[in-house]
């Protein structure tokens, strides 16, 4: 059947497992170009290497994170895999620096992966109480010099916002690579890139997709070295994005701008409200000025806004009496807001702390939520339901 050329406005979903090649001469030379990384843009030659509906997502959230490069993966677990693997060496006795708070995922990684199976030197940095002690963390780093340093913009769920540019050029000072997590940030709010650091990772799963209607990872950088390397690791694990994932996510990100800032908005409010409640206790969120990191928050953002996330934690004299009052909470605001394990979504939906973190925010009566874009005056409503249980 004879191929037709189609005048349409995004690149279409390209499922072709394999691409056909003109000659054998072509042949030959598009595998050396695979090899040498100088593809022809418009040769393509199996999709697990390269795809053009992948490639024209990337390009996409390059326009949004104004880096030289992006590369599509299947999950946020499958880009910090990428993002940490190409720095390993064999029979290397470096020492890596996490800063603790990060996602659960992550440090499963870390101690599964990382130290158990690949003996990996780590360790960490924890905060002071709900902020980071940046003195403490020069000294540590000139003691050390860790080959890798690997934080989280905002953490999760306690929120607690990193002075990223000051940890950046802390970290640059002693020769560390820098891996910055900016998920619950987006490029929207900061782009660690324009103050050094050395890649960026997001679960595109979480705000830049922002429907919860697919998995995807990507990582973003500047610098072609680390680009081929995760060309390479990418092509031989198989953590390639299928080209219907990867159209959503083109499509979807078209909206960024107008969703994410919605919840921002949106989150502001809910903080609020609850913190005029006395049905709760501790609210957690950047935007509020009790927040032990707002000052900070406000800094790297210059004020655009504080995230979509909000921890709080129901009111009560025990455990018993606190999960008591987050179990009521949790349902009368069902079917509104549901209890699912993710976060970026469209609609609100909320997580109890203590069930996922226990061991680590043994928190009886806490609860993250993740603010949507719907009506405002909807969650206010919802929410109040809530408190009145």
């Amino acid at each position: 059947m004879k191929k037709r050329e189609i005048n349409s406005v995004r690149t279409p979903v390209y499922r072709d497992a394999g691409f056909e090649l003109p000659t054998a001469g072509a042949t030959s030379d598009a595998f050396f170009a695979e090899t040498a990384h100088e593809r022809e843009p418009d040769l393509y030659i199996y999709s697990r290497y390269r795809n053009p509906t992948v490639v024209a997502a990337e390009e996409a959230v390059m326009a949004v994170e104004g880096s030289q490069w992006a590369l599509l993966v299947q999950s946020g677990m499958a880009a910090i895999d990428i993002a940490l693997s190409i720095f390993q060496e064999a029979g290397s006795r470096s020492n890596w620096l996490f800063f603790s708070e990060i996602y659960g995922g992550t440090l499963s990684y870390i101690n599964s992966i990382l130290i158990s199976r690949r003996g990996q030197g780590v360790s960490f940095f924890s905060p002071t109480g709900n902020d980071y002690d940046y003195e403490m963390l020069e000294r540590i780093l000139a003691e050390t010099k860790p080959d890798i340093v690997y934080f989280e913009t905002i953490s999760n769920p306690l929120l607690i916002v990193a002075d990223g540019s000051r940890i950046i050029s802390i970290a640059k000072k002693q020769g560390a690579r820098v891996i910055v997590d900016n998920t619950f940030a987006t490029p929207l709010l900061w782009k660690p890139l324009d103050d050094g650091a050395d890649m960026v990772i997001h679960s595109a799963t979480k705000y830049l997709s922002g429907h919860g209607n697919l998995t995807a990872g990507v990582i973003c950088g500047n610098d072609s070295n680390l680009l081929h390397s995760a060309v390479e690791y990418r092509k031989f694990i198989g953590h390639m994005l299928s080209p219907d994932d990867a159209y959503r996510l083109q499509t979807q990100l078209a909206s960024l701008d107008l969703r994410f800032m919605q919840q921002c908005g949106n989150a502001r409010a809910v903080a609020e409200l609850l913190s005029s409640s006395g049905r709760v206790g501790t609210v957690l969120y950047p935007g509020l000025g009790t927040h032990p990191t707002h000052t900070v928050c406000r800094e790297i953002t210059g004020g655009k806004g504080y995230g979509a996330m909000v921890t709080f934690d129901m009111a009560g004299e025990s455990p018993e009496e606190k999960r008591d009052s987050r179990d009521r909470f949790i349902a009368a605001v069902y079917p509104d807001i549901r209890l699912i394990p993710t976060l970026g979504d469209s609609h609100t939906i909320l997580m109890p702390v203590e069930a996922v973190w226990g061991s680590k925010y043994p928190e009886p009566g806490m609860i993250r939520m993740s603010v949507g874009f719907e009506s405002r005056e909807v969650i206010r409503q919802v929410i109040e339901r809530g408190l009145r249980s």
